[in-house]
């Protein structure tokens, strides 16, 4: 069994807290196993549930465009397996060039705001009920949250240097290979009509990878989001990866 790449279970429960650290440029948005056949499915939502997976406010336009062009040139630099991109793509377009979702976070009078989103494979929570809003308006539910997470994310999002790229890790676990979940409402209705152990052998590992960078504006932040879905069952075989998982969830 090829082992994926991101197996953040081995490093201990998913957090919601942000627990961050730097990377290269070069390992900023890398391809990945399955990236032609998710960037199909994207493609086919930007065009037929566009009003679900993107949105932009005036006032984030300008940050919107600076983060196009910023990704643009990162592609055009280090993704050699891709064509040479023109420059002036927009946000939608140059997000069907890479696995990740974009979300432009604004700051507005003190606030970051989110202004314009590419969200593909949302985690259980939909974009045109969070467009627009601060950070504060944006983890309202997340489950393990705390009041003073917007205000620690804020902080992360203003002392960021201008050319640094901090990387963190999200996991959960799944029923079925869907990216692109807005609701939990649908799994939570066939796991209550499911045998828990025919439940167990249609679990899904799902990671979610975000990093964060400034923009050339020196204020707004480009948020990026990438989920990587596999099987968890075969990555349970390992005894050692058994044990770690048992314990990370144990502990969530």
């Amino acid at each position: 069994m090829n082992v994926p790449r991101y197996l953040p279970f081995l490093d201990g429960p998913a957090l919601v807290a942000p627990r961050m650290k730097p990377i290269n440029e070069a390992d900023w948005l890398p391809p990945h196993k399955g990236e032609a056949e998710w960037l199909q499915e994207k493609r086919s939502l930007l065009t037929h549930q566009a009003d679900q997976v993107f949105a932009i406010h005036d006032w984030a336009e300008d940050a919107a465009t600076s983060a196009a062009g910023q990704v643009t040139k990162h592609l055009n630099q280090f993704r050699p397996d891709l064509p040479e991109l023109e420059a002036g793509l927009s946000l939608k377009d140059v997000s069907q060039y890479v696995s990740d979702d974009l979300c432009v976070m604004v700051n507005r009078d003190g606030l970051y705001c989110l202004g314009a989103a590419i969200l593909c494979a949302p985690t259980f929570w939909a974009l045109v009920d969070k467009a627009g809003k601060p950070l504060g308006g944006l983890h309202e539910e997340v489950p393990g949250g705390d009041p003073e997470l917007a205000s620690r994310i804020s902080r992360i999002f203003s002392n960021l240097p201008q050319n640094a790229i901090l990387e963190r890790f999200n996991w959960t676990v799944q029923l079925g290979p869907e990216r692109f979940t807005p609701s939990s409402g649908p799994m939570k209705a066939r796991l209550r009509e499911m045998e828990p152990e025919a439940a167990a052998r249609e679990l899904y590992l799902r990671v979610e990878r975000q990093t964060i960078r400034k923009l050339d504006d020196g204020s707004s932040v480009l948020f990026t989001i990438r989920i990587l879905i596999d099987p968890l069952p075969p990555l349970l075989e390992r005894a050692d990866h058994r044990t770690a998982f048992e314990e990370s969830w144990n502990r969530t």
